[in-house]
């Protein structure tokens, strides 16, 4: 019997574990754990991971709420089969995959989602306003970005939308590497974290 890859219960899989593609962004550990506690989800929740890129939300999420219906959507169609291959590696039964553009994507996609992570896309304002319709009352929204640009269009975004229990949050990690003879802290990218409920 082969030996699992990751056989904790917890969340925290070591970036180096997961497989990857020159280019693709990937959440990084640190901030993984940072966004993960920021779902809330429970069990038999619906979720959306728009931009799931490397999939390490998806297969993260996979693991820890296997009750969970987890949709994974990516518009590039080698990233969305590099996020079936790091599913696959870990044993994640739980996970769609779709491979196209949102919201154009997502207008059929059903059952509606109780719980939408924003990774990335086009148009950040475009997808809120169509995702805003889909969740579920009680639902609730969390958008990941790294720019100013990302982070205003997201607030303003939220406002006109009233989402309610808005939180911002901006990760400061920094990581301890060896460099030669020599150990240093190394900071991991920056990322504005933003979420919020749909309340009525």
């Amino acid at each position: 019997m082969t030996k699992p890859l990751w056989n904790c219960v917890t969340p925290g899989i070591p970036d180096e574990l997961f497989e990857r593609l020159p280019g693709i962004p990937m959440s990084k550990c640190e901030v993984r754990l940072l966004i993960l506690g920021h779902l809330r989800l429970r069990s038999q929740d619906v979720f959306w991971d728009i931009g799931a890129g490397t999939g390490t939300i998806p297969v993260e999420v996979g693991m820890l709420c296997p009750d969970v219906a987890v949709v994974a959507i990516e518009r590039d169609e080698d990233v969305a089969e590099l996020i079936g291959r790091n599913c696959d590696r870990f044993g994640v039964r739980n996970v769609r995959i779709i491979n196209g553009s949102a919201p154009e994507c997502l207008e059929d996609l059903q059952p509606d989602p109780h719980c939408i992570c924003v990774e990335g896309g086009r148009s950040i304002k475009e997808i809120l306003e169509f995702c805003w319709q889909r969740l579920v009352v009680g639902g609730r929204v969390v958008v990941t970005t790294t720019t100013l640009e990302g982070l205003y269009s997201t607030s303003e975004c939220f406002a006109q939308l009233c989402v309610r229990h808005v939180q911002v949050v901006q990760s400061a990690v920094n990581r301890l590497e060896t460099r030669g003879n020599r150990q240093t802290f190394a900071a991991v990218n920056p990322m504005f974290l933003l979420c919020g409920d749909k309340v009525d």
